[in-house]
């Protein structure tokens, strides 16, 4: 959570510093900030390969979010700003992939609650997102950017702090061997990569194409296609409708957790690429259902409906990537848990160019005929899980 509140904290306040403080041009502003959010994903390959084969685990996530603690310092002063934001995302390169890497590690390979760790771990992640920038933000604006980013570095020296004072509840850490001879891979590790190359394709790649597009077009349809007003004289600001995905995230996982358990319980919880399928119908159907609603309307969409769509979409979301997050950490080759974290994460970089590619077709289209397209892209997604999970891999036996 701690990590996530100075990422997202810093984040929401780069573009109004850059355009406002530092009097960069928006075009050269979102060319850093683009550039920026990109070696964002780029990084955690080399760091993951850096933990599993060097530092350890552990000590990857201590360095790395020192690193970014030391950047998120270095925004409040201005000369260092470039500096600043190579440190953070440098940082994170480590951080990344470290972290989530052990979450598998707490229980026992058979343990059917491993998987659904990462729910538990997905809620600290979208609480730190969702106080974000109500905190940061509301500094920042009010106070001064550098109290924005000041109040971002604590919250990373915060996470650092529990993270180390819990470090003996920790597993040992594997073995690790730096010049180890690379060994063929056997047939069951052939049929694994095959799987999570599959997973990174349709789940992470193709769906983020849809999903990414919720802080894109579909806020662009929220300022211009929906009536916000709620009774007379306040009109809900377009942006708070960006937290009520975290905030959802954060409200339904300990229902779903629940319903799990108790299908566990009976021998019924469905197998992982199963829920992932599930995941990516529903987000289908959440775009399925604003397409409808931008058709029929007689002027702006209620905001209602809006709030509606976040519910759907959000649901799906918790079947599908925090799943897979724990399926490749269950999936992954032994001594090399952080690599395969950090290819989920790059993964998402492929996903994030694929979005905003689809995103060019906003202006093109009408809502509609956009919103249904949304709808395919997930649905394809959503049958490659189905078919994927109709194999039934020995992996997942």
């Amino acid at each position: 959570m701690w990590e996530k509140f100075s990422f997202y904290g810093m984040r929401a306040l780069l573009v109004y510093y850059m355009t406002k403080q530092l009097l960069i041009a928006q075009d050269n502003a979102s060319l850093i900030y683009g550039f920026y959010t990109a070696f964002v994903y780029l990084t955690p390959i080399a760091g993951g390969i850096v933990s599993d084969r060097w530092l350890g685990r552990r000590r990857a996530v201590i360095i790395g979010g020192s690193v970014m603690a030391l950047g998120h310092f270095m925004m409040t002063f201005e000369p260092l700003f470039y500096g600043a934001l190579a440190c953070i995302a440098l940082g994170n390169g480590l951080f990344l992939p470290s972290l989530p890497s052990q979450i598998g590690s707490l229980y026992a390979p058979d343990d059917p609650r491993r998987v659904r760790s990462y729910n538990i771990y997905y809620v600290g992640v979208n609480l730190g997102g969702f106080l974000a920038p109500l905190v940061c933000g509301t500094l920042g604006e009010l106070y001064g950017w550098h109290y924005g980013f000041a109040a971002a570095g604590v919250g990373m020296l915060s996470g650092l702090a529990i993270y180390t004072l819990g470090r003996r509840h920790l597993p040992p850490e594997p073995v690790r061997v730096a010049n180890a001879p690379v060994q063929a891979a056997t047939r069951d590790e052939r049929r694994q990569l095959f799987l999570l190359l599959a997973i990174i394709g349709c789940a992470v790649v193709v769906y983020r194409g849809a999903y990414e597009q919720v802080g894109n077009t579909v806020a662009l349809w929220a300022d211009a296609g929906v009536n916000r007003s709620v009774g007379s004289g306040f009109t809900i600001p377009m942006t708070w409708f960006q937290s009520l995905n975290p905030l959802l995230v954060f409200l339904l996982t300990p229902f779903l957790l629940a319903w799990w358990s108790k299908l566990a319980a009976r021998g019924r919880e469905p197998m992982p690429l199963r829920k992932m399928a599930f995941g990516a119908g529903g987000l289908a159907a959440s775009y399925l259902m604003l397409a409808l609603v931008a058709m029929t309307a007689q002027g702006p969409a209620s905001w209602l409906w809006l709030l509606a769509f976040f519910v759907i979409l959000t649901t799906a979301e918790l079947f599908i990537l925090p799943v897979g997050l724990g399926l490749f950490a269950r999936l992954a080759p032994a001594g090399m848990a952080a690599t395969t974290i950090a290819a989920w994460f790059l993964a998402a970089f492929a996903g994030n160019l694929l979005a905003g590619t689809l995103g060019t077709l906003w202006s093109r289209l009408s809502p509609n005929a956009f919103f249904l397209l949304m709808s395919a892209v997930a649905a394809v997604a959503s049958l490659a899980l189905l078919l994927l999970s109709m194999r039934r891999l020995r992996a997942l036996d």
